[in-house]
């Protein structure tokens, strides 16, 4: 990757700290406004090279299915959130892997902190997929690499 290409562009990383900052505060009808309206793909897969279509995933969400669990969570029914998680996540080492016209594609490094009765640590990788739709920049795409992916975890009826 040429030099121009390594720096990831202002608008897109403050596009990630948004969509941290919203999922972290629970903000779920703004948070499912980034995401693009038909494109979509949300993946926390078990282990780094899992392959969806022969694998289990922790989870694996097209857009009406991100739509369903955005539903799920604001009816506040949602046993496993009640109470609701207090998150905050620190993203870092922010890394442009893919540039097209019309998308570009990003990993960066975090750290999620969630408080419900204790503490719980999530560590990864994150890659997201952020198209320009009508001048708005759309999520197409967020993988969630976990460091211990491969280990049971606790549950995640939060978003990650």
């Amino acid at each position: 990757m040429s030099q121009d290409q390594s720096s990831v562009p202002a608008e897109f990383v403050d596009f990630i700290i948004r969509e941290a900052r919203l999922a972290d505060e629970s903000q779920y009808q703004e948070w499912e406004s980034l995401w693009h309206d038909r494109d979509a793909l949300y993946w926390v897969p078990m282990h780094e090279h899992a392959d969806p279509d022969t694998e289990v995933s922790y989870i694996y969400d097209n857009r009406p299915r991100i739509a369903k669990r955005i539903a799920q969570l604001r009816t506040g029914a949602r046993h496993s959130q009640t109470p609701p998680s207090k998150l905050r996540r620190i993203i870092s080492n922010y890394e442009l892997l893919e540039r097209t016209d019309s998308s570009v594609t990003i990993g960066a490094n975090f750290m999620l902190l969630e408080h419900r009765f204790t503490v719980t640590t999530w560590a990864g990788r994150y890659v997201y997929t952020i198209r320009t739709d009508a001048e708005q920049l759309r999520l197409t795409s967020k993988t969630v690499h976990l460091i211990n992916g491969e280990r049971a975890v606790s549950t995640m009826s939060f978003l990650i």
